[in-house]
């Protein structure tokens, strides 16, 4: 355990009740990290279950002996198997929301218009909720109603994919999840705000965010060239290396280096020294910014030679013992034992480890003194379905007569 998870630290969310009424993983996560800090999640499943639950489970699928996607994002977390188009589902998912402090969902708002849970309905019925909502494409516009992943409307409809292309290949495809967990974040970050306004008024609100607007935040340096009116560095096969010191090389192992020297006053003297190759210092093309600059291409081979020759394992240490910013490109093999990230806990240990999990990664932010809630084992699907309305108020009987009306599931 670190010393970022004392058991002693405070739960900042401890008494925070969330209902998870997404699927999938921009909503959902947003979820998780909130447990992460002490809030009590309930998570909502039709029968079928989430379907991440099956991402990780289907034919195409790596096999494990862990649902390696749910035991991420669905930790921390209990299950209440529910159909919601039932019309008997309405009396539990109005005594949950009486007693909730925070909604999250990522369906259309026609969708959870039939399904009992819009904005308008919910408000009504309890004037303090925060109400969380995830869109592909925001609430307006063209695209509004049209359905969105992260590879589609954050990856691919905000000009990420093109940009990271290879120059003259075809367009780059995203890791699973990668948009879903930025914007969880974002979708964080709102809920929270949105609790703190609540203090000072008393009132909830509604907060939204969208894929696409997060695709275009995390593109945003380049968008901002466009909408200003700058063209954008020309990409091509036969483009040259523009800047010899912000570049990859591959070394002696096939491994590849990201070098990038932004302070070059200071810091291309010590790449000098840690290469020892006192030649580029004597090399007059060499010796100012806007020489360098004029004759990268040149500079980018000698250095490509000379990276070339050492292995990752000597590149890191002496990039390291001359404090040059620069990363070896890592690979999810490597990241397994790596000793930053266990170490900064970013791959923290589970609260009840098990053969092949005993790390998992961390919502990543820390707070002084407020400890994280070791991760717990992704629940079966509907496990605390009995034990939840039975904390609702649903007497056994009501409970029975759910089960066997088809409007809630145990597992």
């Amino acid at each position: 355990m670190t010393e970022r998870q004392h058991a002693g630290q405070e739960a900042l969310l401890a008494g925070i009740r969330v209902i998870d009424a997404g699927t999938w993983v921009a909503g959902p996560a947003a979820a998780t990290v909130m447990s992460d800090f002490g809030a009590e999640v309930i998570k909502l499943e039709s029968f079928a279950g989430d379907p991440l639950r099956q991402l990780g489970e289907g034919p195409n699928a790596a096999p494990c002996d862990h649902n390696y996607f749910w035991v991420l994002d669905g930790r921390n977390k209990r299950s209440l198997a529910i159909d919601l188009k039932h019309a008997d589902s309405r009396p539990i998912v109005d005594a949950l929301v009486s007693n909730a402090d925070v909604l999250i969902t990522n369906f259309r708002p026609a969708l959870a218009g039939r399904l009992g849970i819009d904005w308008p309905r919910l408000r009504d019925l309890n004037s303090r909720l925060v109400y969380a909502q995830v869109t592909g494409y925001g609430e307006s516009g063209p695209e509004a109603d049209q359905p969105g992943y992260d590879t589609t409307a954050w990856w691919s409809r905000s000009g990420l994919a093109d940009w990271v292309r290879r120059p003259g290949g075809p367009p780059a495809t995203s890791a699973p999840g990668m948009g879903d967990h930025a914007t969880a974040m974002t979708l964080f970050g709102a809920i929270m705000t949105a609790l703190w306004a609540r203090e000072r008024s008393g009132c909830g609100r509604r907060v939204t965010t969208s894929l696409f607007a997060n695709g275009i935040w995390s593109h945003g340096m380049l968008a901002s060239m466009r909408l200003c009116g700058a063209a954008l560095p020309e990409r091509t096969a036969e483009t040259a290396v523009a800047n010899a010191l912000a570049t990859q090389y591959e070394t002696a192992d096939e491994r590849w280096l990201q070098l990038t020297l932004l302070n070059e006053d200071r810091e291309w003297p010590r790449l000098i020294n840690a290469l020892e190759a006192p030649q580029l210092a004597e090399d007059p093309r060499f010796a100012t910014l806007a020489a360098r600059r004029e004759h990268a291409p040149i500079l980018h081979r000698l250095l490509s030679e000379l990276f070339r020759d050492l292995t990752a394992r000597d590149v890191r240490g002496r990039l390291d013992a001359a404090d040059l910013p620069a990363a070896m490109l890592t690979t999810l093999d490597d990241l397994t034992a790596d000793q930053q990230a266990l170490a900064a806990d970013v791959l923290t240990p589970v609260a009840e480890p098990r053969p092949g999990w005993e790390h998992t990664i961390s919502s990543p932010l820390w707070i002084d003194g407020a400890g994280k809630r070791a991760p717990g084992y992704a629940a079966r699907l509907g496990e605390h379905s009995d034990a939840i309305l039975e904390e609702l108020g649903f007497d056994a009987a009501t409970v029975a007569r759910l089960h066997a009306e088809g409007v809630i599931r145990s597992g």
